[in-house]
């Protein structure tokens, strides 16, 4: 009844079958051997709505597998897509390699991947699709970033760890013997930066890594560089080690019980540690970290390291004093870590108080942090923030409505005036460039040759300078842009408990004032005003 030509298409002998109907045509090919095949509905509707005879009828097609490849925009995954043959040939493995070989893909090629696809032709139905991945680029690893390797215990890690007395329980004045290094010590070993690994594309394309971020090693007061060595610090004297931005210095160390009349003031170049308390009226300074066990009562400690006092720093207003002055302070080139402060002033670059702050004066470079720093609940009351990046604490301001001031981000003005006065030099350096351009006309209008090439090599001098000189300028405001967008990007109020009334709050030109308790918030510069939003 039923038989195939050369070129795939299945004829019916309607001259002897003579079908019925539409209906018996194709249940006959469903009984058939070319059941699989693609039924031409459209042929065999035509033979019936026909009056000419016909001795042969179109009433299906063999339709063989296909194979396509699509590349992922990225060009790092190839996948295959297979439409199932309908009664014609299946592709082979050699046919579809041909395939992915015309596409493009030449790397990260798997066969296991393009068989699991292949098979399904086998228990799929004829004209299904069917889609799976068969290659897969590799993304490039990118480089490790050099790394300080500590061979000493510094005086800050020291101080984590008290010394235990023999009954189990912890002395938190006592921390065994000073953390010193001799000259000749290793301190840090520098790991360098790698350079990453390169990936690849399913094309053949090489993608190259992003190298890891490197730095200098310093040598900081005490320590040189190891002549044989260039990733290696090593000590030259005698004295405690302390970490600084990317290597180490090495401090001679002064201890002290008390900080009192009886001792005087300590002015140091050095460490200082005070294993008691800095009394009334005392001073301390030093070039190095200062470490006080226990308080500091009315007292003033100046360090160009970092400043850390065991215990609570409280002063008082001195009414003596025209402008009523904290009579304790605090500054550090530095962190300063306090317990709780009082009528205290705080300057650093970072200012960790662990559990309160009342009526102090705070200026830090970038955080203030009042609480825990995996969980900030210290309170923030009183006094103000004269200037700082971030300020993060539980409460902040008092249930009472009692005025505070945080003033954030104030850099900012003085970035902006910088910007300002950019502007105006550009623009009279941008005058003088034109006015340079007229002379240019008017002097190769001279008829001297002479004349005219000593004047125009003056002004190409002077073209040369200013053309510099505004590109200095334009260079100049981009970066000044840049650290005004970063520095304000980065800038909150953050009350992880309660933003309270009597707040007022300045970032950078704005200002913000609470008239009520607000649940945990954010405070932040958005589109140009002050925005608080809510935890949810």
């Amino acid at each position: 009844m039923f038989k195939v030509t050369k070129n795939g298409q299945v004829l019916m002998d309607v001259a002897t079958a003579t079908p019925p109907s539409q209906a018996f045509i194709v249940e006959a090919l469903e009984c058939s051997p070319y059941a699989d095949c693609e039924v031409d509905h459209d042929s065999i509707a035509a033979y019936f709505q026909s009056e000419v005879s016909e001795q042969q009828l179109l009433v299906a097609k063999q339709k063989d597998a296909e194979l396509s490849i699509s590349i992922s925009e990225d060009k790092m995954q190839a996948s295959a897509k297979l439409t199932t043959a309908k009664g014609g040939s299946l592709i082979s493995l050699d046919q579809a390699k041909k395939i992915i070989v015309k596409a493009g893909v030449c790397r990260g090629y798997k066969q296991a991947y393009l068989e699991k696809v292949l098979s399904k032709q086998f228990d799929a139905q004829p004209g299904a699709e069917y889609s799976g991945v068969i290659a897969q680029g590799r993304p490039p690893e990118n480089g490790l970033p050099a790394k300080l390797i500590s061979h000493v215990l510094t005086l800050k890690e020291r101080l984590k760890q008290p010394k235990m007395r023999e009954d189990g329980t912890v002395d938190m004045r006592d921390f065994g013997a000073l953390s010193s290094v001799s000259p000749g010590t290793l301190l840090i070993t520098q790991r360098p930066a790698t350079p990453g690994k390169e990936g690849f594309t399913v094309t053949g394309e090489t993608v190259e890594p992003l190298p890891g971020e490197t730095f200098q090693l310093v040598a900081g007061e005490g320590t040189e560089i190891s002549q044989s060595n260039p990733l290696e610090l090593i000590a030259t004297i005698a004295g405690c080690p302390s970490d600084i931005a990317n290597g180490m210095r090495v401090d001679d160390i002064f201890t002290i019980n008390d900080v009192n009349v009886k001792s005087g003031h300590i002015d140091f170049s050095g460490s200082v540690i005070v294993t008691h308390n800095v009394e009334p009226g005392m001073k301390v300074k030093a070039s190095g970290d200062v470490t006080i066990m226990g308080t500091v009562d009315s007292g003033e400690v100046f360090s160009d390291g970092n400043i850390e006092v065991r215990g609570g720093v409280i002063g008082h207003l001195d009414h003596s004093d025209n402008d009523q002055s904290l009579t304790s302070k605090l500054v550090a080139k530095g962190d300063i870590n306090i317990v709780h402060g009082q009528y205290t002033y705080l300057e650093g670059r970072n200012v960790y108080i662990q559990k309160q702050a009342n009526h102090c004066d705070i200026k830090a470079l970038r955080k203030v942090l009042v609480g825990l720093e995996d969980n900030p609940r210290g309170k923030l009351i009183g006094g103000t923030i004269f200037d700082a990046q971030s300020v993060i604490a539980g409460e902040i301001g008092s249930p009472s409505g009692a005025t505070m001031s945080v003033y954030l981000a104030t850099s900012g003005i003085e970035i902006t005036n910088k910007t300002d006065q950019c502007i105006r030099e550009l623009g009279e350096t941008d005058e003088q460039i034109d006015n340079l351009q007229k002379a240019v006309e008017k002097a190769d209008q001279l008829k001297d040759a002479e004349k005219k090439k000593m004047l125009m090599a003056k002004i190409s001098a002077t073209q040369t300078h200013y053309s510099q000189q505004a590109e200095a300028l334009e260079n100049q405001l981009s970066e000044l842009d840049h650290t005004l967008h970063e520095l304000l990007e980065g800038t909150q109020l953050q009350a992880t408990s309660a933003l309270h009334s009597g707040v007022e709050l300045h970032i950078f030109d704005k200002t913000y004032r609470t008239n009520r308790s607000y649940p945990p918030c954010t405070a932040k510069l958005q589109d140009g005003k002050i925005e608080i939003e809510f935890k949810t």
